[in-house]
């Protein structure tokens, strides 16, 4: 079967007899960089990131912002499959210490301090960009592991524009885009629309439960695990992106930005549930809109930006046993959003000058029947930085950040760093970093009821990084590039909800962890003929990450113990085949093992066995005069390994799907 399917690839490409013209510089082809000798933009100095390009964020319709960062980056993804909630974690630190911004609005919830990236469908990102570590200062306080930066950005193209996928997949997938974009002038404009739903009812085998095989006088002769339907999982996803922009005579930009959605979402039943579905309604609403508006004004040697924002989420949760009302929890949250900032260069001492100043006023109101609570914040956000190269070769940066939680000011939040260029012969170049960095409890660790707790501390730490970095090629033939980092932090004061003898749970300061490792990540692209061209990208994370505190009971066995779902090592890796107007993809993924007790205790089901993740798709794509077509099958899970994320959520087998894509040529010249 496996080689029945590779086989069959290789066919369609290599039958293909005719190659339609096309427009290339029109329709996006990535035509290769010529090597040029320049400086390092200063702005860059001392950042440890990764770049997602817009190919890979776009490449199809059915990803969500979980799924690009699985087989793109090194960062563990959790999730229990499609339209579950999925959170990231960088260098083995929690989801919670990951910052995530849109177009400079942080979107971390104020209850959670985490972020869905299920719900973040990657055709509505045109610019991702990871800050791992220390380079995450910079953008945000909190991001202890590191931040997460997604925005979008204009077009270039002038008159109107259309761009409609249709996509057809396994367990009654249907996924919809619609992109309409308007330019004339200083004016450009972009509605996006994306339509998803499923019923998610995948097969899969439940290693949880066992069957009894009777013989005829009914005596137990054998047992077997019961292949089973993912069960109450269906889903319904509409978000809606709208984007104005102005450009002035002078060169300054106006900006436009909203984002609603619309989510309904069955919470699937766990492989230990022996009810029937009907008796059952389990499922969770979000309705949400984010709107950004901006404003730019860009001379030579400095920059002012100003913007402003609001966003607004109600949540609902509804758990129902025999039409009985077990849980109906209802949560608004209203944030209001701005922030000034500015930079100058100077040229001549090859200086760069910033500061950034930001408010977030966040009001939260939860409710579960009798409990709940009601509570605002301020957090307002002030950062200094200093760029300065006094050689070539050698670049320092040095930052200052403050923050404010309500009534709480942080001590101040320092970062250093300095890289070189020590040989140019392969662009080598050398960078270390040092941070400090504190993350304040979300408002359900201080307020929930019951169990909240006001008393808590803020997560504070240290990290360090050092690596190295290359980069060589030949212009028109190929280039690659590698490097290899080393990562430290020590994080105090972690926060860990318990059970009390009260019968419920409460968050406390209880862990010192010690969190450690090497990431490497590497890229090539070769053309191998005229019209054949290879694209390879690896990522790979070894990530200790280690509880170094104090026993907090007699039986407390975590000390010196793998946090919970952190593996030790994860890595991935995509290649892309491109001849002419044909594409072939591959992607894969793999996670070690991941322990689901703090004690790393393995009876039961105390561990996840480590797995690895294979998709392809192939490609073709069309010109006409009238428009521009294609045509795109993908395989998930190519040979169809059964796995988990999530203890009790069994992921989906092999599963297919099918896009047709148009864009019709009646752009306004």
């Amino acid at each position: 079967m496996r080689k029945g399917i590779f086989i069959l690839l290789l066919l369609v490409v290599s039958l293909s007899v005719r190659a339609e013209k096309r427009d290339w510089l029109r329709d996006g082809l990535d035509i290769p960089d010529i090597e040029v000798v320049a400086r390092r933009p200063m702005r860059d100095i001392g950042v440890e990131q990764t770049k997602i390009d817009s190919a890979m964020l776009h490449q199809n319709i059915s990803l969500s912002m979980a799924d690009i960062l699985s087989f793109n980056s090194s960062i563990f993804v959790k999730n229990s499959g499609r339209a579950t909630l999925s959170t990231v974690s960088f260098r083995g630190t929690s989801p919670s210490h990951t910052q995530v911004l849109w177009n400079g609005l942080r979107i971390n919830s104020p209850m959670l301090g985490t972020t869905d990236f299920s719900m973040i469908p990657s055709f509505l990102v045109d610019k991702a960009t990871l800050l791992h570590g220390s380079s995450s200062v910079m953008e945000a306080g909190g991001g202890l592991g590191g931040a997460i930066k997604l925005a979008t950005e204009p077009t270039s193209e002038e008159g109107f524009g259309l761009h409609f996928v249709q996509g057809v997949g396994s367990f009654s997938t249907f996924d919809d885009f619609l992109r309409l974009t308007y330019g004339k002038g200083r004016w450009h404009s972009s509605t996006r629309v994306v339509f998803s739903s499923s019923k998610n009812d995948y097969r899969y085998r439940n290693y949880d439960k066992k069957e009894n095989i009777y013989d005829a006088e009914s005596n137990i002769v054998g047992q077997y695990h019961p292949v089973e339907r993912n069960r109450n999982a269906a889903f319904r996803d509409t978000h809606l992106l709208q984007e104005v922009y102005y450009k002035t005579k002078q060169g300054d930009r106006l900006s436009l930005n909203a984002w609603y959605t619309n989510s309904y979402r069955e919470l699937p039943l766990l492989t230990t549930d022996y009810g029937s579905t009907p008796e059952y309604e389990n499922y969770q609403r979000e309705n949400s809109l984010r709107g950004v508006v901006g404003y730019d004004h860009i001379r030579r040697n400095w920059r002012v930006g100003a913007k402003a924002g609001y966003l607004y989420t109600w949540l609902g949760y509804d758990y129902n046993y025999n039409k009985v009302v077990a849980t109906r929890s209802r949560s608004r949250i209203n944030t209001i959003y701005a922030s000034v900032a500015g930079n100058y260069s100077f040229e001549e001492a090859k200086v760069l000058l910033s500061g950034n100043i930001s408010l977030h006023e966040n009001f939260v109101r939860s409710s579960d029947g009798a409990v709940g609570y009601s509570a605002n914040r301020t957090e307002l956000s002030a950062v200094a930085s200093a760029r300065w190269q006094p050689i070539e070769r050698v670049g320092v940066v040095a930052m200052l950040r403050e923050e404010m939680f309500g009534r709480r000011l942080s001590l101040p939040i320092p970062m250093v760093a300095i890289e070189g260029v020590v040989s140019h012969k392969g662009n080598v170049m050398l960078r270390a970093s040092a941070s400090r960095n504190y993350r304040m409890p979300s408002l359900n660790d201080l307020y929930f009821r019951p169990g909240g707790n006001p008393n808590l501390r803020s997560e504070q730490g240290w990290s360090y990084d050092a690596g190295i970095s290359s980069e060589v090629g030949r212009s028109d033939i190929y280039k690659l590039k590698a490097s290899v980092s080393w990562f430290e932090s020590w994080i105090d004061d972690w926060i860990m909800w318990l059970p009390t003898n009260k019968g419920f749970f409460s968050p406390r300061n209880v862990k010192k962890v010690h969190s450690y490792g090497v990431e490497a990540k590497a890229s090539l692209w070769v053309r191998l003929a005229i019209n054949w061209r290879l694209e390879l990208n690896g990522s790979a994370a070894w990530t200790p990450s280690v509880n170094v505190g104090n026993a907090i009971s007699a039986g407390d066995n975590s000390i010196g113990k793998q946090l919970p779902y952190t593996p030790r090592f994860s890595a991935s890796v995509t290649g892309r085949l491109r001849y002419r107007s044909w594409s072939l993809l591959y992607k894969w993924n793999h996670y070690s093992e991941r322990y689901t007790m703090s004690s790393n205790d393995v009876s039961l089901t105390g561990k996840l066995p480590p797995y690895f993740m294979n998709n392809i798709e192939l490609e073709k794509q069309f010109s006409f005069r009238w428009a521009e077509l294609s045509l795109k099958g993908a395989i998930n899970n190519l040979f169809n390994e059964e796995y988990i994320s999530v203890l009790s959520h069994p992921m989906p087998g092999i599963n297919f799907e099918i896009f047709v894509g148009i864009r019709p040529k009646w752009r306004m010249k």
